[in-house]
């Protein structure tokens, strides 16, 4: 399989150019020779074949193949997280790419650790980039600007089923049983919501979600929602 490489650009008329960090792991890290074939995707679903042309300082030249075949399409999952400190951050935005969750929002709450500035959002969705090339995936995930716990709730479309984690609620597989559509679940930050953050939540229409017999981590949480769908999204229908 060739290696593959994420176009900030799409092709046009049969050609395309790699930039940036894409282009200079390339061309010096794998120090790629032109004629060499690779593999190239939009992070909008599309992928295709390709042959390196050209080799410059920062920038690829490619032509580009007919479009491959199309990728599954991303959960239609919303993960509103308090983000955790340091590297899991990173580590969980690898996971959930590679579930296949759509969008992450990182949520500003009360006990939140870490703040989403502008840097950090840059290096998850380099991270999200990464993953995707890792692991087959055509689609981004989606690294949303912070937004607060109120912005989120009044925001939530009423077709979207909304769950809140949360240890002592219900069972989060048969919260999803019947539900074909999108979801929106929201996970707090280490020290959990607030007494007034859950019932601002419940008022919002969002069910209180047990994940697990065990108190999670906030990436374990995460991750386990997204698995949870990728698992019922897979399983076949009565």
């Amino acid at each position: 399989m060739s290696e593959r490489f994420f176009l900030a650009a799409p092709p046009v008329d049969g050609r395309a150019e790699l930039v940036g960090d894409e282009a200079r792991h390339l061309a010096r890290v794998l120090r790629a020779s032109v004629g060499d074939a690779v593999a190239v995707f939009d992070g909008r679903g599309c992928e295709w074949p390709a042959r390196v042309t050209s080799i410059g300082r920062d920038r690829v030249g490619l032509d580009v193949g007919p479009p491959l075949a199309g990728a599954a399409p991303p959960l239609p999952l919303t993960l509103a997280v308090a983000l955790p400190k340091g590297d899991r951050q990173k580590w969980m935005v690898e996971k959930l790419t590679e579930l296949g969750c759509a969008r992450l929002v990182p949520l500003v709450t009360t006990r939140g650790v870490a703040e989403a500035t502008p840097a950090a959002i840059e290096r998850l969705g380099r991270a999200a980039i990464e993953a995707c090339k890792q692991c087959g995936r055509t689609t981004l995930l989606e690294i949303a600007p912070p937004v607060t716990l109120a912005a989120v709730l009044a925001a939530r479309d009423p077709g979207v089923r909304a769950v809140v984690a949360d240890p002592a609620g219900e069972p989060f597989g048969p919260l999803l049983a019947g539900h074909a559509g999108a979801v929106l679940a929201l996970v707090g930050p280490e020290g959990g919501f607030t007494p007034e953050e859950l019932t601002a939540a419940e008022a919002a229409g969002c069910r209180r979600a047990s994940l697990a017999p065990h108190i999670l981590r906030v990436e374990t949480a995460a991750i386990a929602v997204a698995a949870g769908m990728a698992a019922a999204s897979a399983a076949p229908r009565a």
